[in-house]
Parts: structure tokens; sequence; C-alpha cells
């Protein structure tokens, strides 16, 4: 029906538009965007989620139907459209600013997820929790299950580093290995003045499950006055040896060990590393160094890895490579392209614009699932069909040809 306005000195009766008419208006406002609906005083604040509940559905049709494929390249990993799966918990004290740089191992078809966490005092702890599903957390501590204690301050001098936030010191970046019944985890042990050194501790898997967090006393496996970051062990003996990788470039260094208690923090690994080290510059300085544990593969060990492309200096990415199951200082395949590169908001909006950082990555159901951090911030998850990643890997990457 028409409604009639009668105006008190006029018999005159004015015709307003039908309100079918005055919907039909708004509507096509609403379709430019969100903010332009926002403005309009037609809109009601109902409408305005209605319509921005079916802009996120339509994203992510548009999004599953999409293979992000690089030319000439592997494919890249899809992002999960919930990303970021882990934010800041703004109540929390200890993980109230940055909740970023995961790790993860699977174990019975549950992937368990250690992150980095600082809050107002600082430091850098270690965070808790899990996922059935690989995407969305089933489980999630309310306080810290790892904190890294600063020894004491034998060293002289001040290094220049960028830690993302925790200038406190703590352990930072953590990479978590399963090897049979037991957990080892390795970090950045940063003590908040001037060592960068890497950290090593450890726990059996069944405290683990029942969150009894019985770390082993860490201990400091780098030598003191050297800046370093980025080393991981293998997931399995090789040769009946705990391995560990500590370099990518100039050189990939693997040490190995009949038992990793050898390292007791008087004997350190010598490795290449940042600084006043002539070798450094002679390789490839674009590469940073590994992002999560190797993970085997029938083609070889998968080594997924953080590189600055000269073209585009002042961004993070993922890159990946396979190395060889029994020698893995042999280079077996490499991709060309990144596989990952900050190009979302929650990627670019933190404490360090364009960082993609990965620790942790699993198999799950025949997927490759990727944990990484975005700006130093927060949390992510991306994935790819694994036979069709390796495939890809094979077929596009560079194929290294060694001399031996």
């Amino acid at each position: 029906m028409v409604k009639k306005v009668i105006k008190k000195n006029k018999k005159k009766v004015v015709k307003v538009k039908p309100v079918k008419k005055v919907k039909k208006l708004v509507s096509s406002k609403v379709k430019k965007t969100i903010s332009k609906l926002i403005k309009s005083k037609v809109s009601s604040r109902n409408k305005t989620i209605k319509v921005a509940k079916k802009k996120v559905i339509k994203n992510k049709k548009v999004l599953k139907k999409k293979k992000i494929v690089s030319k000439k390249g592997v494919k890249k990993l899809k992002r999960f459209v919930g990303n970021p799966i882990i934010h800041p918990a703004r109540g929390m004290y200890w993980e109230s600013r940055a909740t970023f740089n995961p790790t993860a191992f699977i174990n019975n078809g549950k992937i368990h997820v250690i992150y980095r966490a600082v809050g107002e005092s600082d430091v850098s702890t270690l965070g808790y929790a899990a996922s059935r599903d690989g995407y969305n957390l089933s489980e999630r501590t309310f306080r810290p299950i790892f904190i890294h204690r600063n020894f004491s301050k034998s060293e002289s001098g001040f290094v220049f580093y960028s830690s993302g936030g925790g200038w406190n010191g703590g352990a930072e970046d953590p990479r978590i290995t399963k090897v049979d019944d037991k957990l080892y985890v390795t970090y950045t042990a940063f003590d908040g003045w001037g060592s960068v050194r890497i950290g090593l501790t450890s726990i059996s898997l069944e405290d683990f499950l029942n969150k009894k967090w019985n770390w082993k006393e860490p201990v400091l496996i780098s030598p003191p006055g050297e800046i370093h970051k980025n080393w991981s062990i293998f997931p399995e003996k090789i040769k009946g040896k705990y391995a560990i990788v500590h370099s990518l470039s100039p050189k990939i260094l693997v040490d190995y060990f009949k038992n990793l208690d050898t390292l007791d923090g008087k004997k350190y690994i010598k490795s290449y590393f940042n600084g006043n080290n002539p070798v450094w510059d002679t390789g490839e300085r674009t590469i940073r160094g590994i992002g999560p544990a190797p993970i085997k593969t029938k083609l070889g060990w998968l080594v997924l890895y953080h590189a600055m492309e000269k073209k585009d200096p002042n961004r993070y990415k993922l890159f990946a490579m396979i190395l060889d199951l029994k020698d893995p200082t042999k280079v077996l395949f490499k991709s060309k392209n990144a596989v990952l590169e900050p190009d979302v908001f929650y990627e670019n909006e933190g404490y360090k614009s364009g960082v993609v950082y990965s620790c942790g990555a699993v198999i799950k159901d025949k997927n490759l699932f990727v944990y990484y951090g975005g700006a130093d911030m927060v949390s992510c998850v991306a994935t790819a069909d694994l036979d069709l990643f390796l495939k890809d890997l094979k077929t596009t990457g560079i194929v290294k040809l060694n001399k031996k």
C-alpha cells in the first residue's frame, strides 16, 4: 500500500515512493562496498552485518575455486580462509601483543602447535594449541608451557638484533621434532642485550600429551659471541645418528650425534653465522635459513626455507627444496619461485610488514599443512596436496646435479 502524508497547513496529499523502491535503491548501493552502505543513512546496522556476511561467504567460494599457480613454477600454498588461526589474547599478560611463528607435530591424527608469544613483559615465551582437522583449534592453554631463563651475562658487547618485539629476551621461533617417543625443541635464545644463540630442550611424548611440562634443563648449543638462528633436528636418525641441520648457505651443514646429551652446554656446533664472517659473504645471502623441521617424503627430505629475492629484498618468503635422504647436504630439487609470500593484510599489518615465517609443518590426510607467522603478529596455516606439490617441485624446480 502507498502511505499518505497529510500536512497540517495544506490540505494536500503527498504520495511517498513505495517502500519496495527504496529497498532497491539501498541494495544497489550495498553491492558496491560495505563502507558506502555504512555511510548511507538509509541502511541499518542489521542490514550491514547481513551484507558483510554474504560478502565473506562469496569470497570463501572464490578462494576455494581459485587455484594459485605461479608461471612455470611450483603451485603456491593455499591459505586457510579462516586465517589467522591464533590471535594475541588481549586479556593474557603473556600473549597480549603477539602470537606468531608456530611450530607443529602430529601424533595419532592430532596436530599439536607451539607458538611464540609476547606480552606486556616483552618476554618471548611459548604457548600451546591443538587441532583435530589442522585448521580449527580444539585446545589452547591459558599460560606459557615453556619459559627460557636467561643465562648469566658472561658475554661482552652488544648485538643489534630485531627480535620481533621480545626485547626482554626469551625463547623465540621454536622448531619441534618428534624422534621415537621423545620431543626435541630448538629455539633462538635471546637474552635481551647481546646474545643470540640456539637453545635446546626436550620432553617425553607422554608428559607432553598429558600436559605435564617437564622440560629438560635447556642448553645452548651454538658458540657464544655469534648470532645464530634457524637450526632444526631431523625427525628420524640418519645412519643411526641424530642429525641437526644448522646452515643452508653458503653450504648445507649437518652435524651428527649418537646421543644429543653430548650437547651439554659446554660443547658447541660450529656453523656459519651472520656477522663478521668472510665465509658468509660467499653464500647466497638472500637465504635466511630453514623453516620447519625437514619432512621425509618419497622424493627425499622436504625442506621449506626462508629467503628474500634480490628483486624484492624487503619481504620474507617461503621456498622449498628436496634433500637426499642418506646425505641431506645434497640438493636434488629446488623451487624457482616462492611457495608462499606475504600478499594479504595479516602478513603485512603487524610488527614487521611483509613477513611469512614458518617453523612448523606436518602431513595429514595426504595434505601438507604449513604453520607460519604473519607480520610477527599472528599465526596462520596454508596447505597443499602433498603429491601434487612434490610433482611440481620435481618437474618445474631447479634440478641440482651433485658432483660426487
